[in-house]
C-alpha cells in the first residue's frame, strides 16, 4: 500500500470486512497482524493512530437532533467551515445546500458525505470507507468517488470495502476477504456465490 493509493477490500456481506476495517482503525482489538504506516504499526501506537486514520463506518455516526453545521462544528471552528465551503473539502462534497438542514430530515447520501467531511476533519493520511457508495444515487456517488480522487491526489491513501464491483475502475488494488481469509482478487474468485465477471 502506497501514498496516492486507493486499496478495495471485497466480499459477500458478512464475510468481515466491517470487522476487518474496525480492528484497523482500533475498534475491536485483532488476534495478531500489523497496520504499518511509515513503518509504525499504528494498531500499537493509538495516539498516531488517531491522527493518522479516518474511519467512516457504513452507519454514519453523526447526531440526528442537529443540523450539518452544528455536527461540523465538533470537528471544525467556524472559520474552518467558511474557508471549506468556499473551497475545500466541504465544497467538494456539496455540503452548503444542506448546511441548516437537520440530520435526521437529511438523505443517505446527505448523511454519507456529511460523515466524510467530519472524519477528515484532522487532514488524515489514511482514510477508511466502510461501503461509501452503498444505496446513493448516482450523483452523490459521483460526488464521493471525486473527493477520493482529490485526496488520492493529495498523497492519501484510501481502504474502500465493496461488495460494488463498478468501483474497482478507480482502485489501484483489490483484495477479497473469503473463509475468513484476505487475499488478492483475481477476475475468476467466487464473491457473492456466483463466479464474477468483470
Amino acid at each position: 500500500m502506497n501514498s496516492g493509493e486507493c486499496i478495495a477490500v471485497l466480499g459477500s456481506n458478512g464475510c468481515g470486512k466491517s470487522t476487518l476495517f474496525n480492528i484497523l482503525y482500533g475498534i475491536t482489538r485483532g488476534n495478531s497482524g500489523k497496520f504499518l504506516c511509515d513503518g509504525t504499526d499504528l494498531l500499537s501506537n493509538s495516539k498516531l493512530r488517531e491522527k493518522t486514520v479516518a474511519y467512516v463506518p457504513q452507519n454514519p455516526l453523526l447526531i440526528e437532533e442537529l443540523s450539518a453545521k452544528d455536527n461540523l462544528l465538533m470537528w471544525y471552528t467556524a472559520d474552518e467551515i467558511k474557508a471549506s465551503l468556499s473551497s475545500g473539502v466541504l465544497n467538494i462534497l456539496g455540503i452548503s445546500g444542506f448546511l441548516k438542514t437537520p440530520v435526521k430530515k437529511m438523505s443517505g447520501g446527505m448523511k454519507k458525505r456529511l460523515s466524510i467531511a467530519c472524519a477528515v476533519s484532522n487532514k488524515p493520511k489514511i482514510l477508511l470507507l466502510d461501503e461509501p457508495s452503498s444505496a446513493l444515487d448516482p450523483m452523490c456517488k459521483k460526488t464521493i468517488y471525486e473527493y477520493i480522487e482529490r485526496f488520492k491526489k493529495f498523497g492519501g491513501t484510501v481502504i474502500l470495502s465493496t461488495h460494488d464491483l463498478d468501483e474497482l475502475a478507480f482502485c489501484d488494488a483489490a483484495f477479497v476477504i473469503k473463509d475468513g481469509l484476505l487475499s488478492s482478487f483475481k477476475k475468476s474468485d467466487d464473491i457473492d456465490g456466483t463466479v464474477t465477471q468483470l
